[in-house]
């Protein structure tokens, strides 16, 4: 297939277009690089990689590529609370307005699938599991674009959305601020980690596996189309004391502190079922434990991960 991907030069993207390129896609990257220019250097000798610096919100610049697309994945976005609620108007603009734009200009056979956030399910009651018919109940602006930009998407017949688990795993575009990357990388640096609402349970998701679903929906999309999926490790629910006594296997003398000094301002706590996609036939490959001796060996390897530069 001819794929349009846009903020391929991200976390995401500067993986999952290694992954479809070696599926035999033909990769079309628009963005901006705001976050420098070389996560995408190991792709371009490959014939079938084509990129355009552009920002996506630019439908000029790239307005060819897009009508001879045969799929669109719009990764481009403020991804997470924190970055929207330091940027309102402009994930605002990026977030909902330029994808509804882009929707606008494509077909109803052109195929989008599109990573949401399974952060719109909120905070849950104990033990309470969500599945894709449970009730959204996004507290965070971020979870909130993503919802109404669903609901956009599944007007489309040639539609899929995935609700992502918090993403981890290293990737040429790193990313520190992620659950598992962070508390890992604290793991390494300062051996020590002081949690706040320690109970908080998050889902979680490697970023290669993330990658190779994107691909399982193209080549199973007829029987998944106009769907949403919830898209994370079924044994990873994990409260965020969990994951640090996951990570203190690796790290013995990690010291984990319990103490309510403050506040988490996204207060996502809930557990997901990832049945639906399994039903589909897709399978993970990497564990949180994976991600963790992964993690390790990344930061151990480059010093300059050492002050948290990324």
């Amino acid at each position: 297939m001819k794929i349009l991907i846009t903020g391929g030069a991200g976390y995401i993207g500067s993986v999952m277009c290694e992954v479809l390129l070696n599926e035999g896609h033909e990769i079309t990257v628009v963005d901006k690089l705001l976050y420098g220019p070389n996560s995408l250097n190991h792709l371009f000798y490959n014939q079938k990689f084509n990129f355009i610096k552009s920002d996506v919100r630019d439908f000029q610049n790239y307005q060819r590529e897009i009508k001879k697309s045969d799929c669109i994945i719009p990764l481009a976005a403020l991804v997470g609370a924190p970055i929207c609620d330091q940027n309102i108007e402009e994930s605002f603009i990026t977030n909902e307005i330029s994808v509804i734009n882009l929707f606008k200009k494509l077909s109803n056979d052109q195929i989008v699938i599109m990573p949401t956030t399974n952060s719109g399910y909120g905070s849950g009651k104990k033990n309470q599991i969500f599945d894709e018919n449970s009730k959204l109940n996004p507290i965070s602006r971020y979870a909130l674009q993503k919802e109404i930009i669903e609901k956009k998407l599944m007007r489309r017949k040639s539609s899929i959305s995935l609700r992502l688990a918090t993403v981890f795993g290293s990737s040429p575009r790193m990313r520190l601020d992620l659950l598992v990357n962070d508390f890992t990388h604290k793991a390494y640096k300062d051996k020590s980690i002081i949690l706040f609402e320690k109970e908080y349970r998050r889902n979680f998701i490697h970023i290669r596996d993330v990658a190779r679903c994107f691909s399982h929906c193209l080549d199973n999309f007829d029987m998944m189309k106009k769907n949403i999926y919830n898209l994370g490790l079924s044994d990873s629910n994990l409260t965020k004391l969990e994951l640090c006594k996951k990570i203190k296997k690796y790290i013995p003398d990690f010291v984990i502190l319990s103490k309510n000094i403050k506040k988490d301002l996204d207060k996502r706590n809930y557990i997901v079922s990832n049945k639906k996609i399994e039903l589909t036939g897709f399978k993970t490959q990497f564990s949180i434990d994976d991600g963790i001796i992964e993690l390790l060996k990344l930061y151990k390897s480059f010093k300059y991960y050492e002050n948290g530069n990324i």
